[in-house]
């Protein structure tokens, strides 16, 4: 598995706890990193990923909104919500390609979720990359 697989991963899994817990996200983090093992690279990014996203929230879910057509963001399955949200963030935030974006966010999908939501995070992914391409 790759680092920044591993990282995305990791970010999912404190943006999870985060809105089931409404913790702090220095607090989550803190206590995240007390169990699980990760090189500095891979923390550094995980944590990257999870503040922006968590800072960029509300504005996430509005964009996601407009892309999911007939689901509001509150409406979908937490897990998915969360992958959704995260790749949201990367694809603005970062200069990762969205191909690799939208191809890890599917994977996540169907590693945390299901086959079914894998298919709605590309669809939803799909149109929101092309938007912000044009």
């Amino acid at each position: 598995m790759t680092l920044r697989r591993k990282s995305r991963e990791f970010a999912l899994q404190m943006l999870f706890q985060w809105e089931m817990g409404q913790q702090e996200p220095a607090r989550i983090e803190a206590n995240f990193w007390k169990n699980a093992r990760a090189e500095r690279k891979t923390r550094t990014f995980a944590n990257q990923l999870f503040e922006g996203t968590v800072a960029q929230v509300a504005e996430l879910d509005e964009l996601l909104g407009r892309h999911a057509e007939n689901w509001r963001t509150e409406r979908m399955a937490a897990v998915d919500r969360n992958i959704l949200r995260l790749a949201a963030y990367e694809l603005r935030s970062t200069d990762t390609p969205a191909k690799v974006v939208m191809d890890e966010a599917v994977e996540l999908a169907k590693k945390f979720s299901s086959e079914e939501s894998a298919a709605f995070v590309n669809g939803i992914l799909d149109s929101l990359s092309r938007s912000l391409r044009g």
